[in-house]
């Protein structure tokens, strides 16, 4: 995803740190760069706001729920794997946890 115009700070950087962004677990300096980024970029722009729509319904629809404490580093893992591009496994990251309630 990009607008066609060179940035100082590549796209794909953006996006692939875009969670990051959105949880402020990133230094000042990076956070600047990544608001001049969107004050360019409306590609970028849009998926931040898709994302952070996104990050607020499911905290809001989810928020109160118990995690069982080992899911958030299998998806995390599944996460990593699907950025570096390798196959990931069919299995469900929650099969060993309570399923997740259907909408």
């Amino acid at each position: 995803m990009s607008c066609g115009e060179p940035h100082e700070t590549d796209c794909s950087e953006v996006l692939d740190h875009l969670y990051e962004f959105l949880d402020h677990e990133m230094p000042d300096s990076d956070c600047t760069k990544f608001e001049t980024h969107f004050e360019e970029c409306s590609p970028c722009l849009e998926k931040y706001g898709l994302e952070q729509a996104v990050k607020k319904l499911v905290k809001r629809c989810c928020g109160q729920d118990d995690v069982p404490s080992d899911l958030r580093s299998k998806v995390m893992g599944r996460i990593d794997l699907i950025r570096s591009g390798q196959a990931v496994p069919d299995q469900d990251v929650t099969a060993s946890g309570p399923k997740l309630r259907e909408a």
